[in-house]
């Protein structure tokens, strides 16, 4: 078996091994991973952090042994809180790094790094404190930064940021936690789950306090949530069908 490590900010993770398949996921920096298959050209691999697999670019990591993958995967995470920093080398050369990464690589990749970070568990009410950080990023499938971001890159990495475990889909996510009967039961920081015409779960927002909703739709944006799904109060339409209310943590 073969591991490596990202050493860039944003690394796309592929469906296929192309540049023109479809973007399923980004590998962020500082984020480890099992190599499952290597090609000429390019590497399937599978994150560490929540075993979603997909195709990135051989020449976008780089291999480390597994001593260090073992190191990287059981310390306690070390996150950086900034929306936008970047790390150096022993050259000076920066490397921009998004909000959420992990900075558990840095003696590794011999990177320094002076921003903000966080390595504790947080308080569940500061989920929306860190969702807010979101706020007006573009809705991009696959995203997982304030550059572009779907609906459950957004909510994995807001629970990410505040030392909580999410899965990459919103389908997988619906599977974790305890369904509630009603939003009252509800509190901030929950999730909430919506499906399509076939029953199957399609989108993911977090809860706020009075019946609000942040959710990525077009952008991360605040609706109106009842009881038949989230609420538009600019188009005064219902834009997602209520499925499930989870409580994760």
């Amino acid at each position: 078996m073969q591991y490596g490590i990202c050493n860039l900010g944003i690394v796309p993770m592929r469906f296929e091994p192309s540049d023109k398949s479809e973007l399923v996921s980004q590998v962020l920096y500082g984020e480890g991973f099992k190599v499952l298959e290597k090609r000429k050209k390019w590497s399937r691999i599978r994150i560490a952090f929540d075993k979603y697999e997909g195709w990135i670019d051989n020449k976008q990591y780089l291999e480390i042994n597994e001593d260090d993958y073992k190191s990287l995967v059981k310390a306690q995470p070390i996150l950086s809180t900034d929306l936008l920093e970047f790390v150096s080398d022993d050259r000076n050369n920066i490397f921009t790094i998004p909000l959420g990464v992990s900075l558990n690589g840095l003696e590794l990749l011999s990177h320094k790094f002076d921003g903000n970070k966080l390595s504790e568990t947080q308080d569940k009410s500061d989920l929306i404190k860190t969702a807010f950080l979101y706020l007006n990023a573009p809705y991009l499938w696959g995203g997982k930064t304030p550059f572009g971001i779907d609906c459950s890159g957004f909510t994995q990495m807001v629970y990410k940021i505040n030392g909580f475990k999410l899965k990459r889909d919103a389908s997988q996510q619906a599977a974790q936690g305890e369904a509630l009967s009603f939003i009252e039961e509800s509190e901030p920081g929950d999730l909430a789950f919506f499906d399509n015409a076939e029953g199957d779960i399609i989108h993911v927002g977090i809860i706020m306090e009075d019946n609000y909703i942040i959710h990525a739709h077009g952008k991360v944006r605040i609706d109106r949530l009842d009881h038949s799904g989230i609420y538009n109060v600019e188009t005064n339409t219902h834009t997602h069908k209520l499925r499930v209310i989870k409580k994760v943590i």
